[in-house]
């Protein structure tokens, strides 16, 4: 099942229902949101409530874009007429096994800048679709990154792999949730295949073990100490890191551009995973760089950079872990 087929289904949903969006605008652009997304909702009552949800979606957008200033930009995208809590349910999917907190790091002094996609170590930016499997394609990542560090070669490793079989083995929820260091050790123990032998299909299903020979097995995975400075030394010895942070601001939703800033963001609450790439600076700002598997569509071609200046933003320090091969 595609993206578009499941973000259908989850439309088309009977949530309790709004009927205030009749009397909105029709040239708001409701209607050239859904054809430039190809969503058609055949029943009224629905399309208003999705409606809603889309316009106060718009209006924070809007809000948010019109301020001076700002550091970074945000735009809709295909999440607008999603609830936080669909949205939540559909995007994210890093279960952390504990609230610890990270500690803070100094504010960098230094201009150096760090890319590793410009190393060879990156794969291309993926898609999850509507799945909470965001912590298989952090691990994925993080595991590409090592490998080409050892071999120098870049394989793309299989998802799918992961969210069916180590949700079969005990090792995770596929697409109901997961966490990287448990991915990780799955991989040690059963190894994972190579993307093109078993492709991702935006689901979890039943484990089909029988691909062949595995691409590549870790012998442990390493957890970075949780602070910023501990993280910053870790990317720049060891390659792309597997890290968690907190996605559940409207910000981070809809990210478009720019360096990332948000003090509501958590620190103590992580419910996303993605990898550590790099770290930056521009016009007085230190970031640091991290591809989401959101797809291309989302933020920077798929990354966003975000602010790094001592207050370990979005909790970005507090679960970092890379693995041994």
């Amino acid at each position: 099942m595609d993206i578009h087929s499941i973000l259908f289904l989850v439309l088309c949903h009977c949530w309790p229902l709004s009927f205030a969006a009749r009397h909105q605008d029709e040239n708001d652009g409701w209607q050239d949101w859904k054809k430039r997304n190809n969503v058609v909702i055949p029943f009224q009552a629905v399309d208003n409530f999705r409606r809603n949800i889309w316009a106060q979606n718009k209006a924070a957008v809007e809000a948010h874009n019109s301020q001076g200033r700002r550091r970074f930009d945000m735009e809709l995208d295909e999440m607008a007429p999603l609830t936080p809590e669909e949205y939540a349910a559909f995007r994210l999917g890093a279960i952390i096994p504990s609230s610890e907190e990270g500690r803070r790091g100094r504010k960098p002094t230094s201009q150096r800048r760090l890319d590793y996609r410009t190393l060879g170590y990156v794969t291309r930016v993926k898609n999850q679709g509507w799945c909470g499997s965001c912590w298989a394609f952090s691990t994925t990542g993080s595991i590409e990154g090592q490998y080409f560090k050892k071999t120098g070669q870049l394989i793309s490793l299989s998802e799918q792999h992961l969210v069916d079989c180590s949700r079969a083995r005990g090792f995770s929820y596929g697409c109901y949730g997961g966490w990287m260091g448990r991915a990780m050790q799955f991989v040690k123990n059963y190894g994972i295949h190579l993307e093109e032998n078993y492709p991702y299909v935006f689901w979890h299903r039943q484990c089909k073990q029988d691909r062949g020979p595995v691409a590549t097995k870790i012998k442990s995975h390493v957890r970075v100490r949780n602070d910023e400075d501990a993280l910053a030394d870790a990317l720049r010895e060891v390659g792309p890191i597997s890290v968690a942070v907190n996605a559940g601001r409207p910000s981070f939703r809809f990210y478009k551009s720019g360096i990332y800033d948000d003090d509501s963001c958590s620190t103590t609450y992580l419910n996303h995973a993605v990898l550590l790439v790099g770290y930056g600076f521009e016009k007085g700002d230190h970031y640091w760089i991290i591809k989401n598997s959101w797809g291309t569509g989302w933020g920077e071609g798929g990354y966003m950079r975000m602010i790094r200046d001592g207050r370990n933003i979005c909790g970005i320090a507090n679960y970092a872990m890379y693995p041994v091969i």
